[in-house]
């Protein structure tokens, strides 16, 4: 009898295969970007519900703090199966940093100094050099 290689398929549920780099796929297309997109959502509705809390002493906006984070910790450590913290770091904390700034612009109605509107810009940048030229994230 010959010998036979283990198949790259560990895990099967609900259509999706984690290969041996744990990378999850459905149907070939990687599921890094989707995990890391609902952990940076997850992390802006608990970062706006935390302002909203005024230091924990609202409960409904302190409790969707707590479930937001929770969400968003679980779904940033998925990507981190398959790709470097640092890019998952820069990527989610950077475009959290940026969608925040907006939020701050047109839900809070707060402003943002020139300054502040150049470092925002600096990060912008640097999400899209790394999602564009970095070899390291997955494309």
């Amino acid at each position: 009898m010959a010998y036979r290689a283990p198949s790259h398929r560990l895990t099967e549920a609900r259509g999706a295969v984690l290969d041996r780099g744990c990378r999850a796929r459905r149907g070939g297309a990687d599921l890094n970007f989707l995990y890391l997109s609902v952990a940076i959502v997850c992390e802006i509705i608990g970062t706006t519900a935390l302002k909203s809390s005024f230091g924990f002493t609202r409960l409904v906006p302190s409790l969707v703090t707590v479930g937001a984070y929770v969400l968003a910790f679980y779904f940033l450590s998925l990507p981190l199966r398959t790709l470097p913290v640092g890019i998952v770091y820069a990527i989610w904390s950077g475009t959290g940093i940026v969608l925040l700034a907006f939020i701050d612009l047109f839900w809070f109605r707060l402003s943002i100094d020139f300054a502040g509107f150049v470092g925002v810009a600096l990060i912008l940048a640097g999400i899209i050099v790394i999602n564009l030229f970095s070899q390291t994230v997955g494309h």
